[in-house]
């Protein structure tokens, strides 16, 4: 596959600076807002934003039921921040009503580093990506983040806060073709993550 067509979902959050990085990555890119423009798609990113605001939307735009379909049938995905919270089997702190895509088997903690205010910067080591010769360390951006508190048997931990109060919590994780980041390299202009979901799509 040459160039993979990759959906951004375009309900909220960092749809344009998404869509830049998946190009820079190698690939060509719709905006998603109907169940006719998912059905096109290779894989799908699913932006940062408010995550039970969301789940309300993908209702809205009788999206839901067709992405659940899609995610079951092993299309790949990629969720950052509000988007891991989406993806995730489990959720703490969310309101009753929120439904989520049980995507990725793990339990996922919203906005577990605290509120807008308390968002902050950290360099990373992410498997795959900065382990490789000559790489540098990841610049990550997280503002009101969730955390991964628990991992099934087939999720890999790709990436853990190095050092601070948070240090050792999980904050990337991938199963089969699902990967998701508690961060947003989408506003760091560092293409690496989308470059290496890119990958993921062909390789799928």
């Amino acid at each position: 596959m040459e160039k993979p067509l990759i959906g951004v979902l375009a309900l909220q959050g960092d749809v344009r600076e998404h869509t830049e990085g998946l190009i820079a990555a190698g690939a060509d890119v719709v905006a998603v807002r109907r169940a006719s423009e998912l059905d096109r798609v290779d894989g799908l990113v699913i932006p940062g934003g408010e995550s039970t605001t969301m789940s309300k939307l993908l209702g809205v735009f009788d999206l839901y039921d067709p992405l659940v379909a899609r995610l079951g049938d092993g299309m790949p995905a990629y969720g950052s921040c509000a988007g891991m919270i989406m993806l995730a089997s489990n959720i703490l702190d969310t309101r009753a009503d929120a439904r989520h895509l049980d995507a990725l088997d793990v339990t996922v903690r919203r906005n577990a580093f605290g509120r807008q205010v308390e968002s902050f910067e950290t360099d990373l080591e992410f498997a795959g990506i900065t382990d490789v010769p000559g790489a540098a360390p990841m610049r990550a951006v997280f503002i009101r983040a969730p955390w991964v508190e628990s991992v099934g048997d087939d999720v890999q931990v790709l990436a853990t806060v190095p050092s601070g109060p948070a240090a050792g919590r999980v904050v990337a994780v991938r199963q089969a073709n699902v990967l998701a980041t508690s961060f947003h390299p989408e506003v760091t202009g560092d293409h690496r993550v989308h470059r290496y979901f890119v990958d993921l799509v062909r390789a799928a």
